[in-house]
This record gives structure tokens, C-alpha cells and sequence, in this order.
């Protein structure tokens, strides 16, 4: 597709249509006319309204695009075929892009979605090819759909440059270049990539569209296979680059670490050229995960239509506890107002499970609303399946033909977790709704330029649940509006993630003595795996040893560490999660067929026995489920229920790295941990009314988790003082560790999935509940308690030492969250819904925070 196409006059009315639909809607949603373009430029449609219903409407004004030439150094045979493909100009960032990247200079391009980015890459790749055909280029995606995507784009664009120009320009071509151009083979190289194509791959392919997972385990441990790659590698691109924060992230540098090391070894130094969606630090990121210096190209030259970005809170059912209207139910009635008005949209849902169950519903509603607008079905009569969901498990075949209906618009509505959120090809939607706040600034801004086109108006709307930082951010519109995207963090020499990848190097290519890999010592990791067994130590001179036996520069220059171990150690490693063994779903209702699969991790809580399993609306009841051999046996059925499994968490200290006293008593520390987390039973939740309808037990397996934590210790003393029932004191403990979550998260500007909550007791180690007192031979007292947050990944990923440096600021915030909130007795916006505490939680959590508080003081 052109980057910068031309629209018709058919496509102006169209867009005179849909631009007029979407007005109507938002007036509908708001009750009040929205001003057009007379309304002030980047500024607010009207006053943050906090209590009312529609919180912010903000509006972004539409802008020109801004145009450069063709730098004169891009190779002519490039732009002839660029021409041909209606791109007569670049947009300045582009130029800017380009001409770092022709002067070997690392780039990382940080522009909005839909701006061209890719442009900014392919160019200068393809320029390398044809100015030296032995070039080649490794293109790194976050997926293998987003990989796809691309293959099509520079298959195109290869093409082209094949065929392109007329005949007298190809002539001139020739004599100025040579010889006509030679074929440019574009290949993807990911799981999906057949055993015999490899080989053709290896010898043929210029462009290596791959992704880290696959460069992990199939490409850097066969290098010599790879030697023409690596010999001649020019340029390795990096997209969608803020994807790669935390454990993911930290994953991707070290496997960087190893990309350049072979590089070395076979004398390729190649530029690395990124792009990403708007984060606070993309230079810092790219120069972490590369560990090279990048010029930044910030500043976007692509047009943008008019955009209204809406906050919505549901409304108050419920005064006296504090409970608001169903965030699904309100983000179901928002998104079918658009699709009344036949406008195109995509809502993200925070989980696979909340991802159903709005597909459900919206698929209820279309089938009710009808009318000629709605192309209810296909030319052949069948009906057309207009409502989609798309998520993580589906299989690679459902996901393309959701892609490929969205970008022909027989798909008029899709419901995805944040599986959509990368820049796949997904066409030019209308709207974007999001079912709840995405957990950071930079997330949000991604999902919602998800809809827009270049020309035209688009909306994005956030409808917040009742989580506590869902309310602050749509209660406080300016700390979205007003304040910088959060930086993306990573801790690539975090010793569970180094050591394993050292290990994969080692196999790799032998170590010397005088080699670094990150800022641990090299040499002491290298001596613990030798002790292991899984390395040995050589050294080429006889007396390479200095007094008693120590190392010298000569000794280890001489030194070489060999992998010995029959182990191929980049099996054992995954880059995204703790295990890389899926479930397998298995339908047995008819034939038995694979309809999905689900990661380790989320395995039993989504597949125990008796769960109600959905796909697209689709209910499946789990017969069986295989632990050991990773598969689920389900079939379908027609209930009116889904299901919700209940985990217990426990959390045991293994070693801590900081102890302070804030008080006299009550210490904030941070450690290494192990959480044991188990799947015990399950709830039966009624579809539409939300009520508890059933329930079972569960037995499954333990999952182990070896991570770092900060806690809090609320001591004996402050637990006997308290003037309330142990069943009350419980209740203000569950309820200042759900606030306690919340604060984390806003102050570690992280994902709600990073983190995880638990509480422990010295009561638990004996056979009470945390609330009950413990006996000695002093009689009974009050057991003191911790609360853990701690780092939801092996190993952990660096939040538990700044949670610590900032514990008064954790228990300042999690007070004023508390004490500020409207609701008598507590509610979802500050301690919990009272159904998971009681009436006194939020009373009981506030005079603890005041007795901690107050002793820190005195301190």
C-alpha cells in the first residue's frame, strides 16, 4: 500500500459519512453538542467534569504532513520503485530516518502509529542491497503476525524494484549500475517456517524477518548454518521496540549480546535501526537493549486526522457501598452506539476472560440491531461473523482471517487483549474503546492509535472499571493529558536471566579469559558452571598462572571456556514467561481437533477441570486436563455461566538484601522470595447479572517461583492495639494490601500484571488464620503481618528495590487513597468491594496506616 495515498471523491463522501456518525455519537454519549473544528487547538472541548459521567473529552487537532526529498544518496533504482508505488516524497522523518541510517549511524524513530515508520527501516535495507548485493538484513518483531505482516509489504517493494520503471528508464538504469538487478529474497524464519525451506532460507534470503524467540533458539546456536548471514549482516532492525521492557526486554538484550558476539567472530558490525510507539525514554531503551549509541527521530512529518479521546466512568448504582455500574456492561453499551452508526471499532479488554465475555455480549446485540447499514451477511448468503475476538491461544489461521476481515471491513467490531496493540495490519478504524485503564500512559496512547486515519476524524474512548488507579486517572483527566509516557524498564543483568544466557553463549562460541558479558563477572559465572559441569576451563600456556595459582592478564588471555554438557541450553530458556511448555486445547465434541492453546503460567487457571472455556462467543466445558502431557479435552456447551478460579498464594522469605526500621517495630524490607501459588477451586458467574451461582474445589499442582519482593511488616504490638474483632483486623489488612496494589503500580508506572500481591502471618506458620492470636507461654497475642508485592517473574525484574526506597511514599498515597475516597465502608476504589471484606475494612486499614504512620514519626 502506498504511504501516502491520494482519496477520491467516493472516498471523501465516505469520509463526510462516517466523520458525521461519529460526531453524533459523541454528542449522544456526552448529551451536548461536541464543537468542530472551531474549538480551540489542543485544548479541551469543555471543563473536566470529574462527578459526572463523561469525565474528558479532549480534542487533538487534525495536522498537515510535512514533506523532504529522496536524500541524494538513497540509490536511484530505490526511488524509481518507490515512485511506482505512489510515493513521489518522503514525510520529514523519514528523510531524517533514512539519512542516519545511509550514514551508519543507529536510529530509533519515535512517531505515531500509521506515520510511515516502516519506510523509515525498508529503505535504507533495501539501498544496502542493491548497492552491494551480498548484503543482508535480520528484522526483529515482538510476533510472528506482525513479522507476516511485513513479508507482504517488502515482497511488494522487491518486486517492484524488479519491475520497475519503463523501459528507456531501466536502460539508463543499466548503465549507470551494470547489471539488472538481482532477485532480493524476503523470507520469514520463525516456528511456523517448514524443515525443508530452511536450507533455501539460509542460502537465499537477503531479508530475515524473524523474531527474538526464534533468533534465541533456531538461529545464534546454528551460526555456522548462518555464516553467509552473519558475514555480510548490515543492518538488524529492531520494531516495535517499546514492547521489549521488563522480562521480555532484559530477555532481548542479552540475545542482542550474543547477536553482536557472533557477528564478531565472523567481522560484521551491523547499524541497528528501531522504531516505537511513544515512550519517556527511547533512547535510553535502545541504547540499554543494544548497547549502542542512537540518534532519536522524534519528530513526525506524517498528516493526522482529527482525533477525540473521552473519558467515561460508570455510574454510582450504589451510594452507600460504593459499587458502580459494570465497567463491561458500559463499555458493551458504548461500543454498540458506534456500531448503531455502522462505524468500525475495536475494543481491548484487560484479560482473555473479560476479551469473551464482551464478545458475547456484542455479538447478542448486533444480531438484534439489523437495518440495510449492516452487512450482516457475505455475497454467498452466509451469515457473516461481523463481531470477532482475538486474543493469545487462538490459532494462527483464526488470527489471519480476523486481520484480514478487519482490513476488508466485512469485520465491523473486534474485542482483544493487548494482543492487537502492536502495529499489525488491521486497516484504518474509526474508534477505539478501551474496557478499563491499561495500567500506564504509553499503553494507553498505543491502544488508542489503534483508530485514526490521515485524513478524517476518529475517537478513542476509556471507560474505567472500579479499581482504585481506573478511578484516579478518569477522576484526574490532566495526569493522563498533561504528563510524559512512563519509561521503559529493563534489568538485563538480572543473574537469573544472565546466567541463562550465558550459558547459551558458551555453547555458542567458546569464552576467553579476557571476555565480558554484562556488568557481573564473567569469570566468576563461568567458574560456578564449571563446577556444574556444564563448562570446562583450558588454558593454552604451560605457565599461564601467576603465584599460588591466582589468574594474571597473561593467564587469562590465554583461558577458554568450552560448553561440555549434552544439554542444548537455549531449550531451557523462554524469553517471555516462566515456562515454554503450552497447553494444548483439544475439542472432543465431534472429531477431535486443536482449537487453541494457553501459556504454562495461565494453564490451570483457565483449564481446570469443569472451567467453561470460550472462543469467540463459543462455550466449551474442560472434561480433563493432562498436566503432564499439556493438554486440555473440552466440549462444547450451552450454559449461561463462565467461570472465575479462585488461587492461593503463599509467600516465604528466603534471603533479605535491605532491612529498615521506619518505626520502632514496623520494618519495610526487600528480598528474594519464593511464591508457591495453587489453583483451589472455582467460581460459576452468571452471564449479564454478574451473580455467583455455583462453586467447586479444585486440586492441582503447585506452581514454584523463585522472585524478589519488598514487604511490609505490621508488628504484633500495632495488631494488639487495634480496637476491633480479629475478623475486623483481617478485613483492614486485605483491604490496605488491595490499596497498597494500587499505589505500587502507579508508583512503579508498571502493568497490573507485573506485580502480585500476598499476605503472610506468624499465626499461618502455626494453624490459625492470620487474625487469630498466637499462644506462648505467656498467653496469647496479636501475630504481626506482612504484606508482600512482589515481582510477578522468575528472578524478579528490579521493582522491589525502588518499591523500598519509596515505602513513606507507598503508605502516604495508599492513606490519601483510602481517606479520600467518597464510599462509607469501602468499595472497589479504595480497599475492595465489601464483598471480599467486611463492613469495617476500610475504618480498620486507615487506623492501621495511622499507627504506622504516627510511630514513623515519632521515629
Amino acid at each position: 500500500m502506498p504511504e501516502h495515498p491520494t482519496p477520491g471523491s467516493s472516498a471523501l463522501v465516505t469520509r463526510s459519512h462516517r466523520d458525521g456518525a461519529l460526531e453524533a455519537v459523541l454528542e449522544r454519549l456526552e448529551g451536548r453538542r461536541v464543537p468542530g473544528e472551531s474549538g480551540p487547538v489542543s485544548a479541551s472541548v469543555r471543563p473536566d467534569t470529574p462527578d459526572l459521567q463523561v469525565t474528558a473529552v479532549r480534542r487533538l487537532p487534525a495536522a498537515a504532513a510535512q514533506y523532504a526529498p529522496f536524500p541524494a544518496a538513497l540509490d536511484a533504482r530505490l526511488v524509481s520503485a518507490l515512485e511506482a508505488r505512489g510515493i513521489s516524497q518522503l514525510y520529514t522523518h523519514q528523510a531524517e530516518a533514512i539519512e542516519h541510517a545511509l550514514a551508519g549511524r543507529n536510529v530509533v524513530v519515535i512517531t505515531p502509529t500509521a506515520s510511515g515508520k516502516t519506510l523509515c527501516y525498508n529503505a535504507p535495507v533495501l539501498h544496502s542491497i542493491l548497492q552491494e548485493p551480498s548484503s543482508r538484513a535480520l528484522y526483529l518483531f515482538p510476533t510472528k503476525a506482525l513479522a507476516q505482516d511485513q513479508l507482504a509489504e517488502l515482497q511488494g517493494m522487491a518486486e517492484t524494484i524488479g519491475n520497475s520503471g519503463s523501459a528507456t528508464s531501466r536502460s539508463d538504469l543499466h548503465e549507470v549500475y551494470g547489471d539488472p538487478v538481482p532477485p532480493i529474497g524476503v523470507f520469514t524464519y520463525d516456528g511456523d517456517t517448514p524443515q525443508d525451506a530452511r536450507r533455501t532460507i539460509r542460502s537465499r534470503a537477503h531479508l530475515v524477518l524473524s523474531n527474538p524467540d526464534m533468533v534465541h533458539s533456531g538461529i545464534l546456536p546454528h551460526h555456522p548454518r548462518w555464516a553467509k548471514l552473519f558475514e555480510n549482516l548490515r543492518y538488524v532492525i529492531v520494531d516495535e521496540l517499546h514492547a521489549y521492557r521488563g522480562v521480555f526486554g532484559s530477555h532481548l538484550c542479552n540475545v542482542l549480546r550474543r547477536l553482536r558476539r557472533i557477528c564478531r567472530h565472523y567481522g560484521s558490525n551491523p547499524v541497528f535501526l528501531c522504531s516505537s510507539a511513544t515512550i519517556a525514554n527511547p533512547r535510553e531503551l535502545a541504547e540499554r537493549l543494544t548497547e549502542q549509541p542512537f540518534e532519536v527521530v522524534d519528530r513526525s512529518g506524517a498528516p493526522r486526522g482529527e482525533k477525540f479521546f473521552v473519558f467515561v466512568n460508570p455510574p454510582v448504582v450504589n451510594h452507600q457501598l460504593g459499587i458502580r455500574r459494570s465497567y463491561l456492561g458500559e463499555t458493551r453499551r458504548v461500543a454498540s452506539e458506534f456500531l448503531k452508526r455502522n462505524l468500525q471499532l475495536i475494543v481491548f479488554a484487560q484479560s482473555r476472560l473479560a476479551t469473551e465475555i464482551l464478545t458475547t455480549y456484542l455479538k447478542d446485540d448486533f444480531e438484534t440491531l439489523g437495518g440495510d447499514s449492516f452487512p450482516l451477511h457475505r455475497p454467498n448468503g452466509a451469515l457473516s461473523p461481523a463481531i470477532r475476538g482475538y486474543r493469545g491461544g487462538y490459532l494462527p489461521l483464526r488470527r489471519r482471517e480476523i486481520e484480514k476481515g478487519l482490513r476488508e471491513g466485512s469485520v465491523r467490531a473486534v474485542v482483544s487483549t493487548n494482543a492487537l496493540e502492536l502495529g499489525i495490519d488491521i486497516g484504518a478504524l474509526d474508534v477505539s474503546v478501551m474496557a478499563g485503564y491499561p495500567g500506564t500512559i504509553a499503553a494507553t496512547w498505543q491502544r488508542a492509535g489503534r483508530a485514526g486515519r490521515r485524513a478524517g476524524k476518529s475517537a478513542a474512548v476509556m471507560v474505567a472499571s472500579s479499581a482504585p488507579l481506573d478511578q484516579f486517572v478518569v477522576r484526574h483527566p490532566s495526569y493522563f493529558f498533561d504528563r510524559s509516557p512512563e519509561r521503559a524498564l529493563i534489568d538485563p543483568d538480572n543473574l537469573h536471566i544472565l546466567v541463562d544466557h550465558i550459558k547459551c553463549a558458551t555453547f555458542e562460541l567458546p569464552f576467553t579469559g579476557s571476555e565480558t558479558f554484562g556488568r557481573h563477572s564473567l569469570q566468576e559465572i563461568l567458574g560456578i558452571l564449571a563446577e556444574q559441569g556444564l563448562v570446562h576451563r583450558t588454558s593454552r600456556g604451560p605457565d599461564s598462572f601467576g603465584p599460588a595459582g591466582e589468574d594474571t592478564e597473561e593467564s587469562l588471555a590465554d583461558t577458554q571456556w568450552t560448553w561440555t554438557n549434552e544439554s542444548y541450553p537455549a531449550d531451557a530458556v523462554s524469553l517471555r514467561s516462566v515456562s515454554s511448555d503450552n497447553f494444548v486445547i483439544v475439542d472432543t465434541t465431534d472429531d477431535t481437533r486443536v482449537i487453541g492453546e494457553t501459556d504454562f503460567t495461565s494453564g490451570p487457571a483457565t483449564l481446570h477441570p469443569k472451567a467453561i472455556y470460550i472462543v469467540e462467543g463459543q462455550l466449551y466445558q474442560v472434561d480433563r486436563l493432562d498436566f503432564e502431557g499439556r493438554k486440555a479435552f473440552v466440549r462444547a456447551i450451552d450454559c449461561d455461566y463462565y467461570t472465575d478460579a479462585i488461587t492461593y498464594t503463599r509467600v516465604t522469605i528466603l534471603d533479605t538484601f535491605t532491612e529498615r526500621e521506619s518505626a520502632p517495630e514496623s520494618l519495610a524490607a526487600h528480598g528474594e522470595v519464593q511464591v508457591v501459588s495453587r489453583v483451589v477451586g472455582f467460581k460459576k458467574i452468571k452471564f449479564y447479572t454478574n451473580e455467583n451461582v455455583g462453586s467447586g474445589e479444585l486440586d492441582l499442582p503447585e506452581q514454584q517461583m523463585h522472585t524478589t519482593s519488598y514487604w511490609l511488616t505490621i508488628p504484633a504490638a500495632i495488631m494488639g492495639i487495634l480496637p476491633f474483632a480479629a475478623d475486623d483486623r483481617r478485613d483492614g489488612v486485605v483491604g490496605l494490601a488491595f490499596a497498597m496494589q494500587q499505589l505500587a503500580q502507579l508508583l512503579l508506572m508498571c502493568d497490573r500484571h507485573d506485580i502480585g500481591i500476598s499476605i503472610d502471618s506468624d499465626a499461618e506458620k502455626g494453624s490459625g488464620s492470620f487474625s487469630d492470636p498466637v499462644t506462648d507461654e505467656n498467653g496469647p497475642y496479636p501475630s504481626s503481618v506482612r504484606i508482600f508485592v512482589y515481582d510477578n517473574y522468575p528472578g524478579g525484574i528490579g521493582f522491589s528495590e525502588p518499591l523500598h526506597r519509596m515505602h513513606r511514599e507507598l503508605l502516604d498515597g495508599t492513606r490519601r487513597l483510602i481517606a479520600e475516597c467518597d464510599c462509607e465502608n469501602g468499595c472497589p476504589g479504595c480497599v475492595g468491594p465489601i464483598g471480599n471484606t467486611g463492613p469495617l475494612a476500610k475504618t480498620a486499614a486507615l487506623a492501621i496506616l495511622d499507627l504506622l504512620l504516627t510511630e514513623a514519626l515519632a521515629a
